[in-house]
Order: structure tokens, then C-alpha cells, then sequence
């Protein structure tokens, strides 16, 4: 199977070799971790000084592997004194006590380590207990837009943002194709079941799988919208599903840890603070969010715009939060380093009631931080208003900010 490198993860991967860290890649299932070891295999394979062991939990092939004694006699049967070795454990936490092997090899000379996980409670809790810190963690997410085009070979073209808009960015897809609705739909299916299966009611012994269900198909209906538990919990009752605010908790906590939404807390702009209540849920792949609620994508398509520019966000790696104004929202606040930039996502600037909405937003910031304004209004890549710029959606998504 071809191997296509995704430049910004195998450069960054590369950059932590060697650091004495151990490197690990995190994110949603199906998301690539698996072919960014393999990428990384081709791309050392070949040097002489280096040797490569690999352990993949996800083949029949490494399932005597159970515990951490049977990891460290398998790896200690492959190592080679005079190379420098490359140890790559994916999807690790299927491993018991994965942890106490990790600890030990790291501290050895000519070692590298880099695994992968389903789930961010692997670093939170066993892995930075054991090891404090000495960990890289790298945040995998599904295909951008120009990753997107790259893997179907497509040019760029509102076509092909379209298909982007309704497929979203998980690799798989390449294999399957774009072309028969009902392959690709089953293909979803095949990912949802195995993510909700494995990550969430496996791992935290589920037992209300109904309400889970529902509860993820809510959140995909709701992106962009405010909700807390409270609220969650009070619509499920008119669901007849009566249901606690902490179950509501735990269960979007789950759906957090397994990567499949972000919950993105809001930031009080002029009071320059975090607030707790009312965030925000995105999906971590918007081809799995349409999975989930089915249907044409029409009425949907301004929160689906929004998902899709908060994703870009991140993989351009800026900490996005909610801008709370006293009159009225911002919608995404990133910072980076030291700078910080504003953006307004819309569908299409059509009226100069649309115009005077989204641009008067951001003009009742007063700091003199970057302004955007990110729609698909027809025809327009990059233009200014009065200082506020105006990209279009497959402009920024090509370009960046």
C-alpha cells in the first residue's frame, strides 16, 4: 500500500528524534498515526547506522504481546548494540502496564521511542506519572484541504471543496474512493462503530450505549452552538431520556479523551479571562460529523464552514477559544506565541445586513490585534475592509491567514 508522507507531522516527528523524549502521536482513530510510522520507516529503513523495531497492536501477528514483561523480552530479542534503534509501539495502550516499558528503554543510550494512542487520557494520566514530561506529544488530526486534494489527487476547485465539505479528511477515504455514496457510507459506519466501540464503551464499561448515541448525534447537530451539561441534560429529558448533568459530563469527557469532538472553551475578550460555562464542541473529522447526522448537507453548511476553519486553526497551531463580547460573540480567538488574530466565519456575505453583522463584530474589539472575516462568498479570495480582511474559505484553506 503506497505511504503518502504528510510533511508537517513526519518533520516535526524527525525534529524530536533524539531528544531523549519520548514521541507520541495521539489523535482520533483512522486518522493516520499508523502510516506516519510507516512513512517514518521508509524514510530511516535505508540508513545504515539505524535500526527499526516495530510493534503493531493492531495485527495478529504482535497479539502475544499482552503485558509489559512480554513488550520488553520481544524488544530485547530485536535489539542490535551497534545501531542506533528506533522502537515504534502502535496503538500501545493495548499493552498492559506499557508504561514501565516505555520508562525503562527511554533512559537508554541509542534508543528512540515512538508510539501512538486513541486515546489523551494515556498521556494525562499513565504516561506522564511515570515518566514527568519526558514525553513529546503530537496531535494527529484528519487530512487538511490541501492534504485532501494531494491524497485523491484532486485540483483545486469549489468541486473539490465540496467533495472536502462532505467527505471530510480521513485517509481511509483514498482507498475507497469518492465516487459511490454507499462505499463511503459504510466506510464511515465501519470507523464510528470501531471508535465508539473500542475508545469509549470498552474502555469506560458503557452501559447506557442508547444514550451515548444519542448524545453524539446531538453534538454533531449542535457544532458552533453553545450547550453545557445542564442544557444537554434538560433536552434529553424532552427525549424521554432522563439523564443526569454528570452523566452528561463524563460522557462528553469520553467523547473528548477519544478525540472525536474538541470542546473549546470561551474567552472574555475585554475582560481577558476563561470562562467556564457555555463552550463549544467541533468534530475532530467533519466526514464522521455528517456520518452522524445523515441528510443532504444544505442547512447545515454555515456550522460545517465554521468546524472545518476551527480545524485549519489548530493544524496551523493556534489555541482557538470562543470570543465572548458583552454585545454579542466572536467566533474563534487564536493566539500563537505572542500574537493573536480574531476571525468571523459566515457562509456568504450576500446583503450589507450580513456584512455590517459580521464585520461590526469584530470592529467592537478595540485592540489593534489582525482581524478576519472567512466565507464563501462567491468570487473572493483576499480583500480589505477597512482594515478587516476578507478571505475566502478555499483561499485560507490553501493559504493560511
Amino acid at each position: 500500500m503506497e505511504v503518502i508522507s504528510r510533511k508537517k507531522y513526519a518533520d516535526e516527528i524527525d525534529a524530536w528524534i533524539g531528544k531523549g523524549l519520548v514521541v507520541v502521536l495521539t489523535g482520533q482513530r483512522r486518522v493516520g498515526k499508523s502510516c506516519l510510522l510507516k512513512d517514518f520507516i521508509q524514510r530511516h529503513e535505508n540508513e545504515i547506522e539505524s535500526h527499526l523495531i516495530y510493534i503493531d497492536k493492531e495485527k495478529k501477528n504482535f497479539n502475544f504481546i499482552i503485558t509489559d514483561n512480554q513488550l520488553n523480552d520481544y524488544i530485547d530479542s530485536q535489539l542490535q548494540s551497534d545501531k542506533h534503534n528506533y522502537i515504534l509501539i502502535d496503538e500501545v495502550q493495548n499493552i498492559l502496564r506499557w508504561e514501565r516499558s516505555v520508562r525503562s528503554y527511554i533512559t537508554e543510550e541509542n534508543i528512540d521511542i515512538i508510539i501512538t494512542g486513541s486515546n489523551s487520557q494515556m498521556l494525562s494520566g499513565e504516561l506522564s506519572t511515570l515518566i514527568g514530561g519526558r514525553y513529546k506529544d503530537i496531535y494527529i488530526q484528519s487530512l487538511t484541504y490541501k492534504e485532501f486534494l494531494e491524497f485523491h489527487k484532486l485540483a483545486d476547485s469549489d468541486d473539490s471543496l465540496m467533495k472536502f465539505i462532505n467527505y471530510g479528511g480521513l485517509p481511509g477515504l483514498k482507498m475507497i474512493g469518492l465516487d459511490d455514496d454507499d462505499m463511503v457510507n459504510d466506510y464511515f459506519k465501519s470507523v464510528y462503530s470501531t471508535v465508539v466501540l473500542k475508545d469509549i464503551i470498552e474502555r469506560h464499561q458503557i452501559r447506557n450505549v442508547s444514550f451515548l448515541n444519542r448524545l453524539i448525534t446531538f453534538i454533531a447537530d449542535t457544532i458552533g452552538k453553545p450547550n453545557s451539561a445542564t442544557s444537554i441534560s434538560k433536552y434529553m429529558k424532552t427525549q424521554n431520556l432522563g439523564v443526569t448533568s454528570n452523566l452528561v459530563l463524563d460522557y462528553i469527557r469520553y467523547l473528548n479523551d477519544a478525540f472525536i469532538i474538541n470542546d473549546v472553551k470561551r474567552f472574555d475578550i475585554h475582560g481577558k479571562k476563561i470562562l467556564e460555562s457555555n463552550g463549544k464542541s467541533y468534530f475532530g473529522d467533519i466526514g464522521l460529523r455528517n456520518y452522524c447526522i445523515g441528510g443532504e448537507r444544505e442547512n447545515d453548511i454555515e456550522k460545517i464552514i465554521e468546524n472545518i476553519v476551527y480545524l485549519q486553526l489548530v493544524y496551523d497551531g493556534y489555541e482557538v477559544k470562543i470570543g465572548h463580547l458583552q454585545a454579542g460573540e466572536i467566533d474563534f480567538v487564536c493566539t500563537k506565541k505572542n500574537s493573536r488574530v480574531y476571525i468571523q466565519v459566515s457562509y456568504i456575505i450576500a446583503n450589507e445586513e450580513t456584512r455590517r453583522r459580521e464585520f461590526g463584530q469584530l470592529r467592537k474589539i478595540e485592540d489593534h490585534y489582525p482581524k478576519y472575516v472567512i466565507s464563501v462568498t462567491p468570487f473572493v479570495r483576499e480583500s480589505d475592509d477597512n482594515g478587516i480582511k476578507h478571505l475566502g474559505l478555499r483561499h485560507f484553506l490553501m493559504n493560511g491567514l
